[in-house]
């Protein structure tokens, strides 16, 4: 049986670089995306391919997908056995597993049940990472922190994805192999960071009961509309290229590759400019930008754009997309330390109520108008960009958005 050995977050500045709580984050973001990225770049083309699915088969696939993220605040009750931290790399070895026998079920209910496990991994793994992110980093650090973290994760997926797209064709590559070797790489790195890392013990112990606050309400809605808004881009944007345009494995691939070396080089930025012109602006920008993509994939249908609009539309889409952690930090901010863990658990169950019920209705309205898909989508960004301008300049405990009063500031 293993035992982990615990040490104070303070005590762990000691520690040889490699075994710090932040190369465990660092690590984990990379692990992460070579399996679920590598998933997603594929899911398309393999489903349409070998199962034969359609938009309504498409969009049932990802209501089974995000239920488990609907369920995250069963994170709460695991943590009452099991560390945070233990809990995190289990379902990170999880998710490894799952996505590694991927292609061992090449038909509907099998492809459902597949997704459903790695599916559990990869949402309790990221409620549990960005609360211990949020734990083990200082605030007045977080923003670059968070994009250096992003920039890592993204380029652990160019280096899938550049495999993908160099080897695919050249070496036969097939859907199994790939998945094989993307999740089989994903469990071994979380099992030895399982061993090799000691259990940090942050310094605010974090409630183990659902906490909901009503100075909250803006970061909830605000998650809640993220969610909702997620899942057009998630299903139906990747699917729309494949379907209308024909774009194979390794077009896809290539595309999602230029998405992650963009947000590699940009993602460090977007948190020195967090840090300098406050999330209150990111998140307008972030918004306003995803309100013009999703209006201008709309007209791709109504005006008949070709593969190269909808493809630079999608390297948009994500680039705004990848701002999104301004909400973390816009979070850091206002709440109380020991409310982060529950709070992330309450946040990602949030923020997938949408996506329980929202994929399967709209895969029905994709099969007659793609379109108006997309038309909601602007219409969700257009909601979301009315809360931003309810978040402060300068939110903290108390002043979480502009209908309260600010702390005085002490004279300069």
């Amino acid at each position: 049986m293993i035992r982990f050995r615990t040490l104070p977050l303070a005590t762990a500045r000691t520690l040889p670089p490699w075994r710090r709580p932040e190369a465990l984050l660092f690590l984990m973001a990379a692990a992460m995306p070579v399996a679920f990225s590598t998933w997603s770049a594929l899911l398309n083309n393999f489903v349409i391919e070998v199962a034969g699915f359609t938009g309504v088969e498409i969009g049932w696939l990802h209501t089974v997908r995000e239920i488990p993220g609907f369920l995250a605040i069963g994170v709460l009750l695991l943590l009452l056995f099991i560390r945070e931290q233990v809990l995190g790399l289990v379902s990170l070895m999880l998710l490894g597993v799952a996505t590694a026998v991927t292609a061992w079920f090449p038909e509907f209910r099998g492809i459902l049940i597949i997704t459903l496990l790695s599916s559990i991994g990869f949402h309790y793994f990221e409620t549990v990472s960005q609360s211990l992110q949020l734990q083990w980093i200082d605030k007045a650090r977080s923003p670059q922190a968070l994009g250096w973290i992003v920039a890592t994760g993204s380029g652990a997926s160019l280096v899938a994805y550049g495999l993908i797209v160099l080897m695919w064709n050249p070496l036969g590559l097939t859907y199994n192999l790939v998945y094989l070797l993307s999740g089989g790489f994903c469990a071994v790195v979380a099992l030895a960071a399982l061993v090799l890392f000691p259990q940090f013990e942050a310094p605010h112990p974090q409630n183990k009961r659902m906490v909901l606050r009503r100075r909250y309400w803006l970061y909830y809605a605000l998650q809640f509309m993220a969610g909702a808004r997620r899942q057009i881009f998630v299903v139906f944007a990747a699917f729309m290229i494949v379907e209308r345009f024909g774009f194979e494995v390794h077009h896809v691939t290539a595309l999602f590759l230029v998405n992650y070396l963009a947000n590699m080089l940009v993602a460090p930025l977007i948190g020195r400019w967090i840090g300098r012109y406050g999330e209150r602006r990111m998140l307008m920008v972030e918004y306003a930008g995803l309100l013009s993509v999703f209006l201008a994939y709309g007209g791709i249908y109504a005006f008949g754009w070709g593969a190269a609009v909808a493809a630079a539309l999608y390297m948009i889409d994500h680039l705004f997309f990848g701002m999104s952690f301004s909400l973390k930090t816009y979070f850091q901010k206002i709440a109380d330390p020991a409310d982060i863990a529950p709070t992330a658990a309450v946040a990602f169950t949030i923020n997938h109520i949408a996506a329980v019920f929202l994929p399967a209705a709209l895969g029905y309205l994709w099969v007659v108008s793609p379109g108006g898909v997309f038309t909601l989508a602007a219409c969700m960004a257009a909601v979301s960009l009315s809360l931003a301008f309810l978040v402060p300049r300068h939110p903290e405990p108390g002043y979480e958005t502009v209908l309260g009063s600010p702390r005085p500031q002490p004279a300069e």
